[in-house]
């Protein structure tokens, strides 16, 4: 077990992206138990400088949440989301698999194409399922790298309403469908979605 903690630790150091399971042990000698290496592994670097943490259904070698402002003179910040953009991905990520109307009818504006893409491009969402009602509407939902970027193991860690308000991120007044009410922002261009959806998908 040692020596597939070994290569795991190898693995998971020399690689950008998180690793799930099975592709660690396709990577292995045949008969490794690579489930079995990560929780001895991830034991052995509590309280280090860096943890093995798990993204989604992966893994991966990550700093230390409490040492990350050291690493501040690496982070180079690429752009700066739009309002609509951070309402979009809220709603996301709290409501998926979640459609375009479904979303619009949250925010109480309609959501443009290029707010949409802009989420895709940076790969903090994907297309989920399609809804098997009239016009079989596509959902979104959060993506693996979305999940890594905020250091989340699943969206089940993403704050409470009781979290956000605490850190001031959030007005306390009165909900709309579950979520905060976002505010109203921009309207977007829109496309015309079904709406009326149930929770049927097509695989």
């Amino acid at each position: 077990m040692g020596e597939q903690e070994r290569m795991v630790e190898a693995i998971l150091f020399a690689s950008a992206d998180p690793v799930t399971v099975k592709e660690l042990e396709d990577r292995m000698p045949h008969g490794c138990d690579a489930a079995e290496a990560l929780v001895y592994l991830r034991k052995r670097y509590e309280g280090r400088g860096i943890h093995v943490v798990k993204v989604g259904d992966a893994w991966a070698i990550r700093t230390a949440p409490d040492l990350g402002f050291l690493m501040q003179r690496e982070t180079v910040e690429t752009r700066k989301l739009s309002r609509a953009a951070i309402e979009t991905l809220a709603i996301i990520s709290y409501h998926q698999p979640v459609t375009r109307a479904e979303i619009e009818e949250i925010r109480g504006v309609g959501v443009s194409r290029g707010t949409i893409d802009q989420l895709l491009e940076m790969e903090w969402i994907r297309f989920g399922r399609r809804r098997m009602t009239p016009g079989r509407p596509v959902t979104f939902v959060v993506t693996q790298e979305f999940l890594d970027h905020f250091g989340l193991e699943s969206a089940r860690d993403l704050p409470g309403l009781a979290e956000l308000r605490a850190a001031g991120l959030l007005e306390s007044r009165p909900l709309a469908a579950g979520m905060p009410q976002m505010g109203d922002g921009d309207r977007d261009a829109e496309e015309e979605t079904d709406e009326g959806q149930s929770e049927l998908f097509e695989d």
